[in-house]
């Protein structure tokens, strides 16, 4: 069995909880609760023809790194950088925090989360800004932690490209 340890990161109040929650549990829970620090859970699923347990963390909200946070980031295979699609300024953040984890960790695969598909209507981020990251090769996809949508697989996702990563890893080794 494979393990790889899955950062979620990004601004405070984006779901980065409720999708984890979603995606262990199958539950979704409208009260908000802050992440102090790190929340630690975990699932088995299948990718690429292997068995698979994603250790997942989930850091409190940041908006900048600091020393500690950077501590949490150690030994990550992979991270998914969450923004509230009805929230502009949490995609700048997360723009700018992927930034910071990427020079850190150069080799950590990630996929974009642009949560609160269920309220569209609502988003302040547009189509155009999703494709444009994805144009400059970066994995994007939409969910909601309420409804579901999305979310398996968004994780199924990055899973498939741990176990990539890693395969390519053994071959070059």
């Amino acid at each position: 069995m494979l393990h790889f340890k899955v950062c979620l990161i990004g601004s405070f109040g984006v779901g980065k909880t409720s999708l984890v929650k979603r995606f262990v549990s199958s539950i979704y829970d409208d009260r908000y609760l802050t992440t102090v620090g790190v929340r630690v859970d975990r699932r088995e699923l299948h990718a690429r023809g292997h068995e698979v347990t994603l250790v997942l963390w989930d850091l409190a909200g940041e908006d900048n790194f600091t020393s500690l946070s950077m501590k949490h980031l150690r030994g990550m295979s992979g991270y998914m950088l969450v923004v509230d699609g009805t929230r502009q300024d949490s995609f700048l953040t997360a723009l700018r925090l992927q930034g910071e984890v990427a020079a850190a960790h150069p080799d950590a695969r990630f996929v974009l989360l642009a949560n609160k598909s269920d309220l569209r209507e609502d988003w302040e981020i547009s189509p155009e800004d999703l494709d444009r990251l994805e144009k400059q090769g970066w994995s994007a996809h939409a969910t909601s932690a309420k409804t579901g949508d999305g979310v398996e697989a968004a994780f199924q996702h990055l899973a498939d490209n741990l176990v990539e990563a890693a395969a390519s890893a053994v071959q070059t080794a």
